[in-house]
């Protein structure tokens, strides 16, 4: 009877080990307070500039009987105004409205046609300590209406002003988020956006209204003086603390 050998060898087992990696576990909540760890500020900058330019509204109205009548004066007239305020180097000249149209009397419910009005009106910019010599001699010259007077700064000097507006905005924005971290005691890490609200082209300062004007363009000398514009800027600026 044959033997069955059994034959044990050894069975070697290798174990590789790996380095164990521990990844944090980012909560809900951990998420949010990274999402809320940010401050949101906005400054203002106001910068305010004297006004050295005037621009003028004025021309020429002419009633008369018959429109040919009207209209031939009323050119005349205009040729001369423009002629002077030419001579004067003025700026920008140009005419800015042109009207005829019949001028009509009411009596007891009935229109009655009694001649027509013309009208011819320029505008000119000129500096504002010229201004108010150069409207009693446009008086002179043949204008018989002043419509608008507004003040105005250089485009140089509203440039720098919208510049220094935004330095200004900045540096208030940053004041702000220092006034609440400081409280709060965090400290401000870096800044994640900028956003430039932009510095506001100003308004002209209007002075005063037609009628106001009229009335001043026949005193002997008509006094006018310049204002001050404001520039304004907004900055907002968003931070991570």
């Amino acid at each position: 009877m044959k033997k069955l050998l059994f034959s044990f060898l050894p069975i070697l087992l290798t174990f590789v080990t790996y380095p164990v990696v521990s990844i944090p576990l980012i909560t809900p909540a951990m998420a949010q307070e990274q999402v809320l760890r940010t401050l949101t500020v906005t400054g203002k900058g106001t910068v305010r500039i004297p006004t050295t330019l005037t621009d003028v509204s004025l021309g020429v109205e002419i009633q008369g009987k018959t429109a040919a009548e009207v209209q031939q004066n009323v050119a005349q007239r205009t040729s001369s105004l423009v002629d002077f305020l030419r001579s004067r180097q003025v700026e920008r000249l140009e005419t800015t409205g042109i009207r005829l149209q019949p001028n009509y009397q009411y009596d007891n419910n009935q229109r009655r046609l009694v001649g027509y009005i013309g009208t011819n009106i320029v505008s000119f910019r000129v500096k504002t300590e010229e201004v108010g010599s150069l409207l009693d001699d446009a008086v002179k010259a043949g204008a018989t209406r002043i419509d608008r007077v507004s003040f105005s700064a250089t485009e140089t000097a509203i440039s720098a002003a919208q510049k220094e507006a935004l330095k200004l905005a900045t540096m208030d924005a940053q004041a702000q988020a220092e006034a609440v971290l400081s409280t709060l005691n965090f400290q401000s890490q870096e800044i994640i956006s900028i956003s430039i609200n932009g510095a506001n082209e100003p308004q002209p300062q209007i002075i005063q209204s037609p009628e106001s004007l009229r009335t001043a363009s026949a005193a002997d000398s008509t006094p006018v003086i310049g204002g001050e514009q404001n520039i304004e800027a907004m900055v907002t600026l968003q931070m991570r603390y």
